[in-house]
């Protein structure tokens, strides 16, 4: 568990090890040698869409309810969601510092290793890589393949089989993404994150409308319901917290974005206030025709928005979820492969997984131990 030196080791001719002064082989000492090391293929524009299109999953979809459950009231819940959108933005706004004086990629796992040394860092990589990836990954996998079968099974009960299959074929399309061009992931991630963005004006612009129309019943008395309890509060800011979850993400990927110390800070700031506005009025919107106790009684509180207001158009909304879903997992996926990538270069998990792709420049051994994990995370669980 200590830093070990740069090294340069080719395996099979296709790979290089990711360390700073890597370089290829040349048969000719006399021939200048290029350096291969992960491209600055992250721009302003793609800065912001690995940070909203990974924070924006399947939590606006389905954390209202667990807000409104626990605070008791429809005036409590938007404010939850308001302070946990500004409780993130300080979260974010210190990464924003950290990204810029701290020039690495690996996120949670650089900071601690700068500031508390090599053992902390070490147990947090192998935590991640063991329990809370596979975790996380599943749920929002699970989540993509559900919502991208709804508007087949509109009339019956989806089975579980179409469930998990899906689900393995959209975490196989993500990492093989993510293992043959950083530039493709990037511009997938793009589009995946304005149809997020489309999803939620779909329902914004519906809401402001009922609004316009006076449909305020809903508003009336808004602190008026259950009292929040001191064990509810909390409960209600976690699942507000879990909704707004991966702001850190820019932060594992800081050596590939081009000039950090301008768009790090930039990326964070536009990305957190887009999303907190955005989670904000989705919730208004809803409340403008959803009661508090519809919203309680909904398995889908977006689709059941939409089928009150849009008919037969109801049936888009499960698909813009699911590619919502989708996006997260590419974002997820394509910034803590650059984790496991620099626990290797340090020395805490094997050498293998900081080497790069000569050609592609992608750390395909990273992704697909990330695949790995997944797929057996999911087998100790059905047998269990």
């Amino acid at each position: 568990m200590v830093r070990k030196p740069a090294v340069v080791t080719v395996s099979n001719g296709s790979y290089l090890q990711g360390q700073p002064n890597g370089r290829l082989p040349s048969m000719d000492s006399g021939q200048p040698q290029e350096k291969v090391v992960l491209k600055k293929k992250v721009t302003l524009l793609r800065g912001i869409s690995i940070i909203i299109g990974t924070i924006i999953g399947a939590g606006i979809f389905i954390s209202p309810k667990g807000i409104l459950k626990n605070t008791g009231s429809v005036g409590m819940s938007l404010m939850v969601w308001t302070a946990c959108g500004i409780l993130s933005l300080f979260g974010a706004l210190c990464y924003a510092e950290l990204g810029t004086c701290i020039k690495k990629s690996g996120g949670h796992y650089t900071y601690i290793l700068e500031a508390f040394g090599p053992l902390p860092a070490f147990v947090r990589v192998w935590v991640e890589l063991l329990v809370i990836r596979p975790a996380a990954t599943a749920v929002i996998s699970l989540a993509f393949g559900r919502y991208i079968l709804e508007p087949f099974f509109m009339q019956c009960e989806i089975p579980e089989l179409a469930i998990k299959l899906i689900t393995a074929v959209g975490i196989t399309l993500v990492m093989v993404l993510n293992s043959t061009s950083v530039s493709w992931s990037a511009r997938i991630q793009i589009f995946l994150t304005f149809c997020k963005l489309v999803a939620i004006l779909i329902i914004i612009v519906p809401g402001v409308i009922q609004l316009i129309k006076g449909e305020t019943q809903h508003f009336k008395n808004a602190f008026a319901g259950n009292d929040a309890s001191i064990m509810g509060l909390p409960l209600a800011f976690y699942s507000g917290m879990y909704a707004y979850s991966g702001w850190f993400y820019l932060n594992f990927v800081t050596e590939e974005v081009e000039n950090p110390e301008k768009n790090i800070p930039l990326a964070i700031c536009i990305s957190m206030i887009i999303v907190t506005v955005g989670y904000v009025l989705t919730n208004v919107a809803y409340f403008t025709t959803i009661s508090a106790g519809e919203l309680l009684l909904s398995k889908a509180v977006a689709v059941t928005f939409a089928e009150r207001l849009m008919g037969s158009f109801s049936l888009a909304v499960p698909v813009f979820v699911a590619l919502s879903c989708f996006g997260s997992m590419n974002g997820g996926i394509f910034a803590v492969s650059r984790m496991f990538f620099v626990a290797s270069r340090e020395g805490h998990l094997p050498e293998i997984l900081s080497m790069i792709h000569v050609r592609k420049h992608t750390p395909l051994p990273a992704v697909i131990v990330l695949l790995y994990v997944q797929y057996k995370r999911k087998e100790i669980l059905r047998r269990n």
